[in-house]
């Protein structure tokens, strides 16, 4: 995998980029002037970010597996240590599948019902593999969503999500958030 170099990346024109950022030369990006990333964060090869006027903030430390696409009009946010595994797909618009209105964006506004909300990954929450997230949903620090889940409505803190929709199934251990606190006095 090849990253962009720091030039590159400041040619991109994002509306602010932290230091130490790793954007693969396949990533594809969509209004740059809208997306935040912050220090030591990482997008891998095939992502697609396509910001909306919300725009996409992605915070310290922060990692975008292959294959992942955040997409919509409203605000996508990724906290601090977050992460998605591969094939991950966030939503903060999507089409009215009913029925009642025809979908896509080469439809005219007036016959579809697009559903547009924020999406908020806390600190430290963990997407697995091919999971989707919809639009208003927030995912509160320290949770996991487990492979293959759609997320449709919002995870409380420290808790595991899985399935189709997604549920809370137990708690998830809180000692990341020890292991913060040392990698911080580390550094």
């Amino acid at each position: 995998m090849a990253f962009l170099s720091s030039n590159d990346l400041k040619k991109i024109g994002f509306k602010s980029l932290g230091i130490d950022v790793k954007i693969s030369t396949r990533a594809v990006i969509y209004n740059p002037s809208n997306i935040e990333i912050g220090d030591h964060s990482r997008i891998d090869d095939f992502c697609v970010l396509s910001a909306g006027d919300g725009g996409i903030k992605i915070g310290r430390y922060v990692h975008i597996a292959v294959y992942c696409s955040l997409i919509g009009k409203n605000r996508i946010e990724l906290k601090d240590f977050s992460g998605l595994s591969s094939k991950v797909a966030i939503y903060s618009s999507t089409d009215d599948y009913s029925g009642k209105y025809l979908t896509n964006p080469t439809v005219p506004d007036s016959y579809t019902n697009v559903i547009n909300g924020d999406v908020y990954l806390g600190e430290h929450v963990i997407v697995g593999v091919g999971a989707c997230i919809l639009p208003n949903v927030s995912i509160e620090k320290g949770s996991a969503i487990g492979a293959f889940s759609l997320v449709t409505k919002s995870i409380e803190e420290s808790k595991i999500a899985v399935g189709v929709p997604a549920k809370a199934v137990k708690d998830r251990s809180r000692r990341l958030f020890e292991l913060e606190k040392e990698l911080k006095i580390k550094l």
